[in-house]
């Protein structure tokens, strides 16, 4: 038991969980103690989607093969008509074409 339970381990682990559950419950705490948001709280909060789905997409189309790439760029532009599963299937298309065709 001595290799599957390391008590150093669980500690940063339980660390950790708490840690994150109190910065999820702090913020809602803290909103709706508030009687209104302030503008700039309120603009900060209107960017988190954006900065979130950079941070989730940046890696991978700088990271990732020239396939990741054009399969970003067509699902970028599909977006602009289509919606979500539309879009989906254009970068999912794109990957596949550009793997079968080119190998990459």
């Amino acid at each position: 038991m001595g290799a599957w339970f390391n008590t150093e381990m669980m500690l940063i682990i339980l660390g950790g969980a708490i840690a994150t559950f109190l910065t999820r419950i702090g913020g809602y705490v803290l909103i709706t103690q508030m009687k209104t948001i302030p503008p700039r709280l309120e603009a900060a909060l209107n960017a988190v989607p954006a900065a979130v789905l950079t941070t989730l997409v940046a890696p991978a189309f700088f990271t990732g093969g020239p396939d990741v790439q054009v399969a970003m760029a067509a699902a970028l532009i599909a977006s602009l008509r289509l919606s979500m599963l539309p879009m989906l299937a254009v970068g999912w298309c794109a990957v596949m074409a550009m793997r079968y065709w080119f190998g990459a």
